[in-house]
């Protein structure tokens, strides 16, 4: 039972009889739905987020969620990282829980790009802790002047013999101040803009890095600054060759976008849900709610608006993990579609339950606040819209 809200029941897996998904997707969701009705998330307190995200993260480890997040050879649960099963994941903790979703997401996203172009070695001293829950990692790319404009990255690292040393900051880190690992994008100067950028490994104890600041936001999770002073680490942490940092990045936004449209889902389900279930139980007028026809017009749009989300959401992760093709115009289309269909359908779900809707504590007042951030992060909505309007030009559409 989730605070003011009803009980909490799986999310519906009708969308898994479209040819998007196989037995093994199916055979996920139903160790995922069971995984949660039998306690396993645990009790989460939203008010020490650190300690709840330590606590999730260890809980998916040891059920073996995190498998999901790197490859077999290293711990994983498949020989490559399927997009299917992590939207599967994303998009039932978050009908869960916010904080769930976000504990999963970011040992994904934060070791991403290890798994795509670490080294041998940096691949087994950090995937298989990532995967069994003992690490949390995370995804350090933004910057106080370089959000979505990644080109005027100023963090910048310098070769120095056999290592490479940082010096600038980043911002808006999630799991920043919690994490053992982190993935740093800095300039090193191959060539203007974005070709000269770099990736690094950065371990939480190494000397010149510091965490000057946390950060707070509407929907509470480890967010934080990361300061680099004279930070040196060896050469063999670089991810990759010097200036494909870039390339790096995106690819590994390419990954886990979808599954950020997912989590978005996720939410709007949960919405969709208690909506449902207040409009058949709320009186009024000598009727229910649910029996009015503009409450039946409502939730037959934020339906509606869903399945659009999780079919665009769907084809993009079956093209990536059937297809073998570059996704990026089908990730921005989905992750824009799914989160700002999910912000509308949360806000007609507080629409219908009135002034409750805005109660501190109400599931409602929750998603409300955990969906605002999925329309910015992971690439704003007006970014979306040029990667699609880009992808068209280049002609890389079919």
């Amino acid at each position: 039972m989730s605070s003011h809200g009803t009980t909490l029941r799986p999310p519906s897996r009708d969308h898994l009889d479209w040819p998007f998904y196989d037995d093994s997707h199916r055979a996920l969701a139903a160790e995922l739905d069971a995984f949660v009705a039998r306690g396993g998330l645990g009790e989460i307190d939203h008010a020490d987020v650190d300690a709840a995200c330590k606590q999730l993260v260890a809980a998916l480890g040891t059920a073996g969620v995190l498998r999901h997040c790197v490859p077999k050879a290293f711990g994983g649960a498949s020989d490559e990282i399927d997009s299917r099963s992590l939207c599967l994941i994303r998009e039932t903790l978050a009908y869960t829980d916010g904080l769930a979703d976000f504990a999963f997401a970011m040992q994904g996203l934060g070791t991403g790009a290890i798994s795509l172009s670490g080294s041998e070695a940096l691949k087994h001293a950090v995937l298989s802790k990532v995967a069994r829950g003992e690490w949390i990692s995370a995804f350090a790319l933004s910057e106080p002047e370089a959000g979505s404009d990644v080109a005027a990255m100023a963090c910048a690292a310098r070769r120095d013999g056999d290592h490479f040393v940082l010096d600038g900051e980043k911002t808006w880190i999630s799991n920043g101040g919690i994490a053992d690992v982190y993935t740093v994008f800095a300039r090193t100067g191959e060539a203007p803009g974005t070709r000269g950028i770099s990736a690094f490994v950065v371990f939480a104890d190494t000397p010149g890095f510091t965490i000057p600041e946390r950060i707070e936001t509407i929907a509470p999770h480890p967010l934080a600054r990361l300061r680099f002073d004279n930070c040196r680490i060896p050469a063999s942490q670089l991810l990759g060759a010097s200036g494909e940092g870039f390339k790096i990045a995106m690819r590994t936004l390419d990954i886990f976008r979808p599954s950020v449209a997912a989590a978005a889902i996720g939410f709007a389900r949960r919405a969709l849900d208690e909506a449902v279930a207040h409009a058949k139980s709320r009186r009024m007028f000598g009727a229910t709610l649910g029996d009015l026809p503009t409450a039946q017009s409502t939730l037959g749009e934020m339906a509606t608006a869903i399945d659009a989300a999780a079919l665009l959401t769907g084809r993009t992760a079956w093209q990536r993990d059937v297809q073998k093709r570059p996704t990026t115009r089908e990730a921005a289309m989905a992750k824009m579609t799914a989160t700002e269909n999910a912000q509308w359908v949360i806000d007609q779900a507080l629409q219908l339950f009135g002034g409750r809707g805005v109660r501190v504590g109400e599931i409602t007042e929750r998603l409300y606040r955990e969906i605002r951030a999925l329309r910015i992060y992971e690439g704003a909505t007006e970014v979306q819209k040029l990667i699609i309007g880009r992808e068209l030009m280049k002609g890389t559409g079919r």
